[in-house]
C-alpha cells in the first residue's frame, strides 16, 4: 500500500487491486503442510543429509553483518518506514544481529535454530518484542493473510496471536505460494526415502543373518517334525552371525540350491547409494566434492561456489528482511571467510584503485575493506592524483624560476 497525490493535491490510497482474490486463493489461515517428523528423521538418522544440513546451519550462523546507515540515507532517499514499532537505533540493530538477540541465547545458536527452520521447513519467524528477538519455531506458526494488506497477523499454535510488525518473516522460495517457502530437503524427498530403504534392508540382511533363496533338496518325504528340525539345524549352523560358512556334510541325497543370488557389488548396491547421497548433496546446494576430501585442485574453486551460490544468499535474505524491518541498511561480512580470500584480494585492489584515483576517502576505502575507519582527517579527504595535468594542489608553483632570463 502506498500514498500518492492527484492534481487537486488530495490523498489517494493506492492497493493491490488484486490483493482480495490472492487472499480467498491462498485461504484464510496459512499454516505448515511440510511433514517436519519425517525431514527430522532423515536428519537425524541419514549421515550425508546430518552432515550436510549442518555444513549449511554452521557456514550461515558464522557470517556477521554490518549496519550502516539508515536505508532511505542510502538508496536515493528513498521514504521507506521500518515496521518495528517504536525508534531503534543503530548501536542496538548491530549488538541485536551480531552479539545479543536476547538475554538467553548467543548470536550464533538463535541464528543455528533460524536456519534449522529454513531448511526443514522452508520458513523463519522471529518475534521482535520491542527490545529482543526470539525465535518461533515455524511448524506451528500460521500466516493470516488480509484482503487487503497483503498479510493481517500470524497464530502460534493457534492460540497466541501477533501483529505484522511484531513477526520478522523470511521464507524461501516457492512456486506454489507468495506467503510460505518451501524447504531444500523436500526436492531431495524421494531420494531420501529411497537411501533410508536401501540402509534399511542392508541392516536387516545382516542383522537376521539371512542368506537368501537356499533350498534343501530331498529325495525323501518329511514329516512335518523332521522339516522343522533339519530347518533349525540349517539356520544355527549356517549363520553369519554365528560364524557361517562353517563347513557342512550333506548326506542320504540331499542336494543344496539357490533361488537367487544377492551380490551388493553386481547389483550396484553401493554405487547406487553414493549416486542418492550426491542428489541429496546437490539438492542442499552442497558441491559434492567437498565431502570426498582429499587433495584435490577442485576443491577450492568448488568451496568459493558453494559459498557463493548457497550460504550467501541464505544470509542476504536474512539481512534484507532485517534491513526491511528495522530500516538500517544491512549487509554480510565476509571479510573473515577463508574460502572468498580471492575475492577479497580483489576488492582490496578495487578499493585501492578508487582511494588512489581519487574517487574515494581513505576511510570509505577501509568501510569498504571491513575495517573500522580512522580517526586521522587526512583519511577523510579524497587524494588528487599528481600524475594528472591541472591536479597539483598549488598551481603557481613548478616550471622556470622567477626572474631567469631564457638564455640562462
Amino acid at each position: 500500500m502506498a500514498w500518492f497525490k492527484d492534481k487537486v493535491d488530495k490523498d489517494i490510497e493506492k492497493a493491490n487491486p488484486s490483493q482480495g482474490l490472492i487472499s480467498m486463493e491462498a485461504g484464510t489461515n496459512i499454516s505448515s503442510k511440510e511433514n517436519i517428523l519425517k525431514y527430522t528423521r532423515f536428519y537425524e538418522e541419514i549421515e550425508v543429509v546430518n552432515r550436510g544440513v549442518n555444513m549449511i546451519v554452521d557456514d550461515v550462523a558464522d557470517i556477521p553483518c554490518r549496519v550502516a546507515s539508515k536505508v532511505p540515507e542510502t538508496r536515493e532517499k528513498l521514504a521507506i518506514t521500518p515496521l518495528a514499532s517504536g525508534g531503534v537505533k543503530r548501536a542496538r540493530v548491530e549488538a541485536i544481529l551480531n552479539f545479543e538477540p536476547n538475554p538467553f541465547q548467543d548470536i550464533n545458536s538463535f541464528k543455528r535454530n533460524l536456519i534449522m527452520d529454513f531448511i526443514l521447513e522452508g520458513n523463519i519467524f522471529i518475534y521482535w518484542d520491542g527490545a529482543y528477538i526470539y525465535h518461533l519455531p515455524a511448524k506451528n506458526m500460521t500466516v493470516i493473510p488480509d484482503r487487503k494488506n497483503y498479510i493481517a497477523g500470524y497464530e502460534y499454535a493457534g492460540l497466541d496471536e501477533y501483529n505484522t510488525d511484531e513477526i520478522i518473516h523470511i521464507k524461501e522460495n516457492s512456486g506454489r505460494s507468495i506467503y510460505r517457502g518451501v524447504p531444500r530437503l523436500k526436492a531431495a524427498a524421494r531420494t531420501m526415502q529411497l537411501l533410508d530403504d536401501m540402509r534399511t534392508f542392508q541392516d536387516t540382511f545382516f542383522k537376521n543373518g539371512a542368506i537368501p533363496g537356499l533350498i534343501i533338496k530331498t529325495p525323501n518325504v518329511m514329516s512335518e517334525k523332521i522339516k522343522e528340525r533339519t530347518l533349525r539345524n540349517w539356520a544355527q549352523k549356517y549363520n553369519p552371525r554365528s560364524g557361517g560358512n562353517r563347513p557342512m556334510i550333506v548326506d542320504g541325497g540331499t542336494e543344496i540350491t539357490t533361488l537367487t543370488d544377492i551380490d551388493f557389488k553386481k547389483i550396484g548396491f553401493q554405487e547406487s547409494i553414493v549416486e542418492n547421497e550426491k542428489i541429496i548433496l546437490k539438492a542442499l546446494g552442497i558441491p559434492p566434492i567437498l565431502m570426498d576430501g582429499g587433495n584435490n585442485a577442485n576443491i577450492r574453486p568448488n568451496q568459493r561456489l558453494y559459498y557463493l551460490e548457497t550460504i550467501i544468499p541464505i544470509v542476504r535474505k536474512l539481512n534484507y528482511a532485517f534491513e526491511r524491518f528495522f530500516g538500517f541498511k544491512i549487509e554480510e561480512d565476509v571479510s573473515g571467510i577463508p574460502a572468498l580470500q580471492p575475492e577479497l584480494k580483489e576488492a582490496a585492489a578495487y578499493y585501492s584503485t578508487l582511494v588512489n584515483g581519487g574517487i574515494l576517502a581513505g576511510n570509505e576505502g577501509r568501510v569498504g575493506l571491513g575495517h573500522e575507519p580512522m580517526e586521522d582527517p587526512e583519511m577523510d579527504k579524497i587524494r588528487i592524483p599528481q600524475n594528472i595535468a591541472g591536479s597539483a594542489v598549488d598551481a603557481t608553483q613548478g616550471g622556470r624560476p622567477e626572474g631567469d632570463s631564457p638564455d640562462e
